[in-house]
């Protein structure tokens, strides 16, 4: 299945991944899409052991599609971490014929990093939890962006 627009995803839970080069944070929504929640952090080893695990998440979530955050350069370009990316999410989709959808993930991190801190979690504790919660705030991105009309 090739990469799709989220509004022509099926119903049901998301996946998502905000991939870096050690970790992939791993967040999810469930099938009302109404809040995403920071599942874990995977400590990136090799492509086959870090598909399986995020796949195992996806079958226990019953999601029916996964959303990446995708970094774009500040001027919208892409440059080679983008192009990491969506090589990851290719190579992902040729494991399973599942939809992709690839999400504008900037200022993700600092937003997280933000909310976590008001919440009160410690500086020291934040790169524990950080990437997970950044897929949470993609996630919720691309959900918010399919209430936003497009521009005209």
């Amino acid at each position: 299945m090739p990469e799709m627009p989220l509004n022509e995803f099926p119903d049901g839970p998301l996946l998502g991944l905000d991939p870096g080069t050690k970790t992939i944070g791993i967040a999810a929504i469930g099938a009302s899409r109404l809040m995403p929640t920071a599942v874990e952090t995977l400590q990136r080893v090799k492509f086959t052991p870090d598909a399986a695990r995020i796949f195992e998440i996806y079958d226990e979530r019953k999601a029916v599609g996964l959303v990446i955050g995708l970094p774009l350069n500040m001027d919208d370009s892409e440059g080679p971490r983008a192009h990491s990316v969506r090589a990851l999410g290719r190579n992902l989709m040729r494991i399973r014929d599942i939809p992709v959808f690839f999400q504008d993930e900037r200022l993700s991190t600092f937003t997280a990093e933000e909310a976590l801190l008001k919440s009160g979690v410690k500086h020291k504790d934040l790169k524990s939890v950080i990437d997970a919660h950044a897929a949470a705030v993609i996630l919720q991105s691309a959900i918010k962006s399919l209430e936003t009309p497009p521009a005209s």
